[in-house]
């Protein structure tokens, strides 16, 4: 299967980076086939501009198309800040997960236009994922990110893998046990 990696963190050497890469790696010894996108290294433009609204995706986000259309599978790694994706993954979803590539709609019903592709979201976080769940928070995580924008491209939601309690100071066992669930 053809995989394509879209990762966010502005720290290379990031816990989330590093979830990233043992992600990629474990896909390679399975036999499959990956590219990893990072979106703070290459540079990604994350502005949603005026001329691209009306005609469409330009640069890196025609690119970043195409990329999705040569995958089977999506997968986007990412840290929730203040419960929602960083900026430059929002800006990602904005630009390349745009009306007449991953959805359209007609009177307010969307219908997705990515049907038969697969995804898997991997998010961090520093709050416990039970205190997430008795707040509600963790529903409007999977209503907002999950349901409303992959499920509704389309997408066929694999899983939403979340680790959470991710502090700077992760004990090494902890580290090393998450690194061992993204592999498997």
């Amino acid at each position: 299967m053809n995989h394509l990696i879209v990762v966010a963190h502005p720290v290379e050497r990031s816990f989330t980076m590093g979830l990233a890469d043992a992600f990629a790696d474990e896909l390679e010894k399975l036999g499959h086939v990956r590219q990893t996108r990072d979106l703070y290294r290459m540079g990604f433009d994350p502005v949603l501009g005026g001329q691209e609204l009306v005609s469409g995706a330009s640069g890196d986000a025609a690119q970043a198309q195409d990329d999705i259309r040569a995958a089977d599978v999506l997968t986007v790694i990412y840290p929730l800040w203040w419960l929602s994706m960083p900026a430059m993954m929002k800006g990602y979803v904005d630009r390349v997960l745009a009306r007449g590539f991953a959805y359209g709609s007609k009177k307010g019903v969307v219908h997705g236009l990515l049907s038969g592709k697969k995804a898997v979201l991997i998010t961090l976080s520093g709050a416990p994922l039970p205190l997430l769940v008795a707040s509600g928070n963790w529903n409007a995580v999977q209503v907002l990110q999950d349901t409303h924008v992959f499920r509704s491209s389309g997408f066929d939601l694999l899983e939403h893998l979340h680790f959470d309690e991710v502090e700077p100071d992760l004990p090494g066992a902890t580290a090393e046990r998450n690194m061992a669930r993204v592999r498997s």
